[in-house]
């Protein structure tokens, strides 16, 4: 096998946008993925804001699109909603298996070598990366040297760790999610996303509807890693409680977990780099990462392609300073926020829904928190939460 300037382990969003921008910048780049298919198994709810569409010049391409969603509706432990629809689409449930497959497709264009079924392991000579040892799925083995690795193995990456950075995840950090893709069910109204809050039936979580068509959507759960509830359980039970979606039947089950506790602060060492589930960029309100992902892999492969072309490695901490200062700080503060949910009880969540509008958990979501944390001064407890939020 040859010897490349690039390789990339992992092709889910992060890696596959990595692999292009350093392609297209005309370096050689070679995209491995240990899974059979790229973009299986699949560890998501598979909403994607319009947010990802614009800024990285991707088509909304019917082959990877289900249905153009125009809001959310957040219902509280008693079942009080908070709604937000607006005239515009303001996102997709897209297909992610061939999403991911789009993304290393255009790596691909761009002249990078995907490679699917091919398991990597760090090549360290002298402490620093070198390359990777490489073994794909018919047994055959090789090794290949590159100036640059980026680490984009997800959640339970290694090649982060056998480059020396501690990646170890409490169970706190985690989310535990399960997800059943469902169809003949009924669903409210399919234009929006529907996520469904409460300490009984979502310790430190939600559970979500997002449909995928009139009477087909992904219904899942994500809970607390530590809790000694189970994902599954809670889910069969909150399925079990409602009419229109006990019906249904299920044409897919996902499980997974999502890293929603905090990011990995170094995000490059040495000629390495760590982007997307592998360095916890995700936005730890709702658990979606793959616009972070995209933007954090779209980051590293122009800082790669830098430091190459000018022959200066140490430019690859652009990536890390970079994305600290367009991402990172946002997300942190997104991070208060979460920990502020995380502490309410259910009559504390009811009140918040007579209180807030959709506008409001908007603007939580992107971490701007001060006009919704005034609505709450009238709540004594809530106040005194509030106050450390801030």
């Amino acid at each position: 096998m040859a010897d490349y300037d690039v390789v990339v382990v992992g092709a889910g969003p992060a890696g596959s946008m990595a692999a292009r921008y350093a392609a297209e910048a005309g370096l050689s780049v070679l995209l491995l993925d240990k899974s059979l298919e790229i973009g299986t198994p699949k560890r998501c709810g598979e909403g994607l804001g319009i947010r990802a569409f614009r800024e990285l010049s991707i088509p909304a391409d019917p082959r990877f699109i289900n249905r153009e969603i125009y809001g959310f509706a957040v219902y509280a432990p008693d079942g009080t909603p908070v709604k937000a629809r607006f005239s515009e689409v303001m996102g997709y449930i897209i297909e992610r298996k061939m999403f991911d497959k789009h993304l290393a497709a255009e790596a691909a264009r761009a002249g990078a070598h995907v490679e699917a079924g091919a398991y990597a392991r760090l090549k360290l000579e002298s402490g620093r990366p070198a390359g990777v040892k490489v073994r794909r799925h018919d047994g055959r083995e090789a090794e290949v040297r590159c100036k640059v690795v980026v680490a984009a193995d997800g959640v339970e990456s290694q090649i982060a760790r056998q480059a020396g950075l501690d990646t170890r995840l409490k169970p706190s950090d985690l989310d535990s999610c399960f997800e059943y893709e469902m169809a003949g069910i009924s669903i409210e109204d399919p234009d929006l996303i529907h996520m469904y809050m409460g300490n009984k039936i979502a310790p430190r979580g939600y559970i979500w509807v997002f449909p995928k068509d009139e009477d087909r959507a992904n219904v899942g759960i994500g809970i607390g890693g530590h809790l000694e509830e189970q994902a599954k359980l809670l889910l069969d039970k909150f399925i079990q409680s409602r009419p229109e979606l006990r019906r249904g039947s299920i044409l897919e089950v996902n499980v997974g977990c999502v890293p929603v506790g905090g990011f990995l602060k170094q995000l490059v060492k040495d000629n390495l780099l760590v982007v997307g589930d592998a360095a916890r960029q995700v936005n730890p309100l709702h658990g979606g990462g793959v616009y972070e992902a995209m933007t954090a892999g779209k980051l590293a492969g122009q800082a790669i392609a830098k430091a190459l072309h000018e022959g200066d490695l140490r430019l690859l901490r652009e990536y890390e300073s970079m994305w600290w200062s367009t991402h990172g700080k946002r997300l942190e503060r997104i991070l208060k926020v979460r920990r502020f949910a995380e502490k309410l009880s259910d009559d504390e969540m009811n009140y918040l829904a007579r209180v807030w509008r959709g506008d409001d958990l908007v603007e939580l979501s992107r971490g701007n928190y001060r006009v919704a944390a005034g609505k709450i001064v009238a709540h004594p407890k809530l106040l005194a939460l509030v106050r450390k939020l801030l």
